[in-house]
């Protein structure tokens, strides 16, 4: 079985947000897969998608911290100005991240870790509704069929 759709996330302010319930509420179909997995792409070049802690925002707000240090803002030798001082950090940011992930799905469930979760990392101070394709590929349980059991119970 292969399912697509878009999932809108709602602006946010620059950092690491974890959106994974958000993920799950707006794909019921993972719930018929028995093996399969779950790709996410985000379709923007100033935001970014990653798995890692989901349970201390201390983890989210350290790598907002040192991906402001890794990439600052307002280097001199930054000749992409025209969005604001936050944007090219913000592509730069979102190329060493990566714009898409994948999930393996185990019997109706993605099979994250006991402390992941889905980061969207928005990389501009204040971001636009961002627009991630969910791609799920897997099998479903094979169907029963109920007049072979009928004949097999009647023998």
């Amino acid at each position: 079985m292969w399912f697509q759709t878009e999932i809108i996330i709602d602006s946010k302010q620059r950092g690491f947000h974890v959106i994974t319930d958000k993920v799950i509420s707006q794909l019921p179909e993972v719930k018929k897969i028995e093996i399969g997995i779950l790709h996410l792409f985000i379709k923007h070049t100033s935001a970014s998608l990653t798995i890692n802690e989901n349970a201390d925002p201390t983890v989210r707000k350290d790598f907002e911290n040192h991906f402001d240090h890794l990439v600052p803002e307002g280097q001199s030798y930054y000749q992409h100005t025209y969005e604001g001082p936050d944007d090219m950090p913000a592509h730069l940011k979102a190329s060493l991240l990566g714009s898409s992930i994948t999930i393996p799905i185990k019997l109706g469930t993605l099979s994250l870790g006991t402390w992941q979760g889905v980061y969207l990392c928005e990389h501009r101070n204040i971001g636009t509704n961002r627009r991630i394709i969910a791609t799920i590929q897997g099998e479903c349980p094979k169907p029963v069929d109920r007049r072979e059991n009928n004949k097999k119970s009647l023998s």
